[in-house]
This record gives structure tokens, sequence and C-alpha cells, in this order.
């Protein structure tokens, strides 16, 4: 099982910042963040893919406990996965834009592809 990073927050908080991040992400289609926290959430929404190409009822009530909005979950299962059907992976792609001004934090978009 691969290691996830800690990015200076506790368990809780982490997961739960993880949770919005795919959340929105899944909404949306794009996101700009950190490079750390980009690179952490685009593994977490590729198995959500994954979860919505499979389509079984097991599989949408497992993406159901991790994504908060169920609207989400139907655009993921109907939208997004089937445009992915005939892909193996690599949904997602990080563009760096630089560093942020305030903190010098190293932005990123994620994206799907």
């Amino acid at each position: 099982m691969a290691v996830q990073r800690k990015l200076g927050r506790s368990t809780d908080q982490r997961k739960a910042m993880l949770r919005s991040l795919v959340t929105n992400f899944l909404k949306h289609g794009v996101i700009q963040t950190t490079h750390t926290r980009a690179k952490e959430t685009q593994a977490i929404a590729e198995k959500m893919i994954t979860l919505g190409k499979r389509g079984d009822l097991h599989a949408r009530r497992q993406a159901l406990a991790y994504i908060h909005e169920e609207a989400v979950v139907t655009e993921l299962f109907e939208n997004i996965a089937p445009q992915y059907q005939e892909r193996e992976g690599g949904y997602t792609r990080i563009y760096k834009v630089g560093p942020r001004r305030g903190d010098g934090a190293e932005v990123a978009i994620l994206q799907l592809v």
C-alpha cells in the first residue's frame, strides 16, 4: 500500500481536505492547488473514476462513501467514467504553474484528460 503524505495536518483534517478536493475536482473537472496536494488528489480521483468505470451498485456505494455530494457521484458514473471506458489509466494530468506569491509554495493545476 502506498504511503500517503501528511501534508502538515492531522489525520482527520487531512482526510476531510482530500475528500473535499476530490469532490470539487470531479464536480468542476479542474482545480488549482499546491503540487503535493494535487498529487494526492490525483491518486484518489483516478480510483474514483475506476469505480465509475465498473458501474455496479457496489462501486457506486464505495464512491458515495468517499465523495460528499450524490450529484457528483451521479455525474461521475453517468458522464465522466464512460468517457474513459477504453482508457486503462491516466485520467488526470498535473500542470505546474509556479510558486505562490504569499508563501512560495509550488502551485499546480489538476485537470481531467
